[in-house]
């Protein structure tokens, strides 16, 4: 299972909000069924990898259907192969260690 961290913007539009087209690009992520999590400054997707990409391939799509000519899509893959990661599980093993755990 993969942990991606996502963020897709519009460049030169008319104004310097986006969150327009956040929110519609998190329409695409909610209808596909994927694990996600915002957060101020990108999305966070847990799943399996393909399926992820595939999605993203949708989401960057979005900002051009509404007018946008052009879009700034980052990804930051974590891919772990040893285990099963989770965005939980990685929460909480920080904040296990801020409580004097191991």
């Amino acid at each position: 299972m993969a942990i991606v961290e996502v963020t897709i913007a519009p460049l030169g539009t008319a104004t310097p909000s986006i969150s327009s087209y956040v929110a519609a690009c998190h329409k695409v992520l909610e209808e596909a069924g994927l694990k996600h999590q915002l957060t101020p400054m990108a999305t966070i997707i847990e799943g399996d990898l393909d399926r992820i990409l595939a999605v993203i391939r949708r989401m960057h799509e979005v900002p051009f259907g509404v007018g946008a000519q052009r879009v700034s899509t980052l990804i930051r893959i974590d891919d772990r192969r040893d285990k099963v990661s989770t965005m939980a599980g990685k929460v909480k093993a920080v904040t296990d260690k801020l409580q004097g755990g191991k």
